[in-house]
């Protein structure tokens, strides 16, 4: 299930985060997760189960939400669980914006999407 980000989970939060290439960075990772703190634009969400078990990570500009941040603990990937996570921000968006990805996470983006494409 998918929650919106809470400041008692950001050790998780910044745990799942740190998966990304981008944000290996300790600063660079305190500044991602300020940002989602403060920035209205900025949308955390986590995905939990019995744990939590994946972060998505997008930003609103205007009329488009662009995802900026997908990530699955690795004992849990391969499951769907990043897919699922994108399919309910589409949920959450899709009737409003036009959802997007930045080049870091384009590719997974557009695995995630594939299906819906071929309906």
């Amino acid at each position: 299930m998918l929650n919106r980000y809470k400041k008692n989970s950001e050790k998780i939060a910044m745990g799942l985060l740190s998966f990304m290439p981008e944000e290996k960075d300790v600063k660079k990772l305190q500044h991602t997760i300020k940002e989602y703190e403060s920035n209205p634009n900025w949308h955390l969400y986590l995905w939990k189960e019995e744990d939590i078990i994946g972060a998505i990570g997008l930003r609103v500009d205007d009329e488009k939400v662009v995802l900026q941040h997908i990530s699955v603990n690795p004992s849990h990937r391969n499951a769907g669980i990043g897919k699922k996570m994108v399919q309910e921000i589409k949920k959450l968006y899709g009737q409003k914006y036009d959802i997007c990805a930045e080049e870091p996470i384009q590719r997974y983006y557009d695995h995630c999407t594939q299906e819906d494409n071929l309906n």
